[in-house]
């Protein structure tokens, strides 16, 4: 499980819905959860709080996507790659710290990854939890 610790910065609320922007070291994240403040006491702005994602939940593209609906975007390096015969576990430095994103080895093979090259991670809003530290 990936952990990035942040602030809530930011909430949108509709219905039972809240839309919640959390400044991780600079760099803005979002998810989105069933909760509101008024049903959460964590969800206010500048609470501290814990952004957890699966490694599954990582999509990776080389930088310079442009139009692509996913808005959770963190620059990264590949520093290691674990290669499976179906799965690869690709190790990523980012300015939030590491992280670890599976993907398949032909959609390694298919964008020529390796150690040292330049990545977006991206991470859907829905597939981010939040818990308060």
């Amino acid at each position: 499980m990936n952990r990035i610790e942040g602030q809530i910065s930011g909430i949108q609320v509709s219905g039972s819905l809240s839309l919640v922007s959390v400044d991780c070291k600079g760099i803005l994240l979002k998810s989105i959860i069933i909760d509101t403040p008024d049903t959460s006491d964590y969800l206010a702005t500048g609470t501290k709080v814990q952004l957890l994602f699966k490694e599954t939940e990582i999509v990776i593209a080389k930088p310079g996507v442009r139009e692509i609906s996913l808005q959770n975007r963190i620059l990264a390096v590949i520093s290691a790659i674990k290669q499976g015969d179906l799965l690869c576990s690709v190790i990523l430095e980012s300015d939030l710290g590491t992280l670890e994103a599976i993907i398949s080895t032909n959609a390694v093979a298919d964008l020529s990854l390796q150690p040292g090259i330049e990545v977006l991670a991206m991470i859907k809003l829905n597939e981010i939890m939040l818990s308060p530290c």
